[in-house]
């Protein structure tokens, strides 16, 4: 057995643009920053790291948030990963995006603040501090 899950949190990079396959399924496609906080080994300061990941919704639920979402608007995302490979210019490229099942709104549209995203639960934009420095030394280890 395997599991494909991915939750994300972030900021949409562009407006998303929405599209119909040639069968008429609406397709919609946008991106979302998401950062990674590592501490600068020279500076000893935490610095972010931003991940830009590709994000794609299908069917009615394309349509729907196509109205909805625009950049620099805080969401959360719940998906699977999707691989997928081509060539161009005769070279082999590949790359891997999230095919969403779900969003939750964290900011407001064109603001900041919170707001329920159809979930029912409510999301609310926190600042989370960085995960404490752990070292684990062979001895902790029980095995």
């Amino acid at each position: 057995m395997s599991i494909n899950k991915v939750m994300i949190s972030g900021n949409l990079t562009r407006d998303p643009e929405l599209r119909s396959t040639p069968s008429g399924t609406s397709v919609l496609t946008f991106g979302v920053a998401v950062n990674d906080r590592r501490k600068n080994a020279s500076t000893g300061e935490w610095e972010d790291y931003p991940n830009y990941i590709d994000c794609t919704v299908f069917g009615s639920r394309a349509e729907a948030l196509s109205r909805i979402l625009v950049k620099g608007m805080k969401v959360a995302i719940d998906g699977r990963l999707h691989y997928s490979s081509w060539e161009q210019d005769g070279k082999k490229r590949s790359k891997i995006d999230v095919t969403v099942d779900q969003v939750d709104f964290m900011s407001a549209r064109g603001g900041s603040g919170a707001s329920d995203g159809g979930s029912g639960r409510g999301a609310q934009e926190v600042d989370i501090p960085p995960a404490p420095e752990i070292t684990v030394y062979d001895e902790d280890i029980p095995f």
